[in-house]
């Protein structure tokens, strides 16, 4: 299977593991010369917040999400590191439900691989990732890659 399209899918909380996600990244898509797709999925309440935090003019009819996720830090983290690689990308935002969001973006971009962050649960919740990580192991059109902080 060719790899042509990666997707690094983030959302709150993978500021923390800005590091890890790019190393994983990077370590899947520059030896296939892979475009990465940047996708933030707001669910609407993170979304109004991220506006008001962005300041972004709301007397504008619609406010685009991949405008707003090309904005957000994370993502411009993420970009700096794919910019030191050399590595084509392009940022998506999306609102939505996490899991399901994510699972839609791979099919929108046919992405060949999907990345998607998450943390340590505790013995109870090791049988499950996480409702968004779960959802997106469990459901993704392509192969998914669970990325962890290196600090779990």
């Amino acid at each position: 299977m060719t790899l042509e399209t990666v997707l690094l899918a983030v959302g709150p909380g993978d500021s923390e593991r800005i590091d890890e996600l790019a190393e994983a990244v990077v370590e899947v898509a520059a030896p296939a010369d892979a475009t990465v797709v940047l996708a933030h999925v707001f669910t609407d309440s993170e979304y109004d917040e991220v506006l008001d935090r962005l300041e972004f003019d709301r007397s504008v009819d619609e406010i685009e999400p991949d405008e707003v996720a090309m904005r957000h830090s994370t993502i411009r983290e993420l970009q700096s590191a794919l910019d030191e690689y050399d590595i084509d990308y392009e940022v998506r935002g999306a609102v939505g439900d996490h899991g399901p969001t994510i699972v839609d973006l791979a099919g929108d971009v046919d992405a060949d691989r999907v990345l998607v962050g998450g943390r340590r649960r505790s013995p109870t919740g090791k049988a499950v990732f996480g409702s968004t990580a779960q959802e997106v192991l469990l459901s993704s059109p392509c192969p998914a890659t669970f990325v962890r902080s290196s600090e779990e």
